[in-house]
């Protein structure tokens, strides 16, 4: 796999790593009884940037983490979506930063092993997308669906988070009645 601007593979490095993996599109979200860790996370994809803040809330705790992230993305298909490098950083830096313009992106994600559920909050509400992450090419083409999965979007643009985070309530209506799926309105 190489890289958007030149023919050298994708290799981890001293601070990036490679991100493998794939999202499915579910009907809806799976039960609470299966679902462990529930948190909230607000991503603000920072505007003319490659760069995501993230807030995440865990409800069983009340502990809260905040990461700077950039994704590098590979521009190929598949499940090898490019560089990706985070930074945690104190409450009072997310705070500093997260005063820049961006798009800004909610939902609840649970884990269902061996993928991570999110269920989107509003104007997304609606949305279900399953996500599992490899540590290897292997890992990901073997890997099977879950269940309850109603198409594969790992290679559809529409349904990245920080397309998702500019997308209309219409929007994504629309892209939901391709797949079948008829949220309430």
């Amino acid at each position: 796999m190489t890289g958007p601007s030149s023919d050298r593979p994708l290799r981890d490095g001293k601070y990036a790593r490679v991100e493998r993996e794939r999202r499915f599109l579910l009907a809806e979200p799976p039960p609470t009884s299966i679902a462990i860790g529930p948190r909230q996370i607000t991503d603000r994809y920072l505007t003319g940037t490659r760069l995501r803040l993230r807030r995440v809330e865990h409800q069983a705790s009340g502990a809260r983490e905040f990461k700077l992230t950039q994704k590098v993305p590979s521009g190929r298909p598949g499940p090898v979506r490019g560089l990706i490098t985070n930074i945690y950083l104190s409450e009072a830096e997310y705070d500093r930063l997260g005063t820049l313009p961006a798009a800004v992106l909610s939902k609840t994600r649970a884990i269902v092993p061996p993928v991570s559920i999110d269920i989107f909050g509003p104007p997304l509400h609606g949305l279900v997308l399953a996500e599992a992450e490899f540590a290897t090419d292997g890992e990901a083409s073997s890997f099977r669906p879950p269940p309850g999965s109603i198409a594969e979007v790992t290679d559809d643009p529409r349904f990245t988070g920080g397309r998702l985070a500019r997308t209309q309530r219409t929007e994504l209506l629309a892209w939901l009645d391709e797949f079948g799926i008829l949220p309430a309105r």
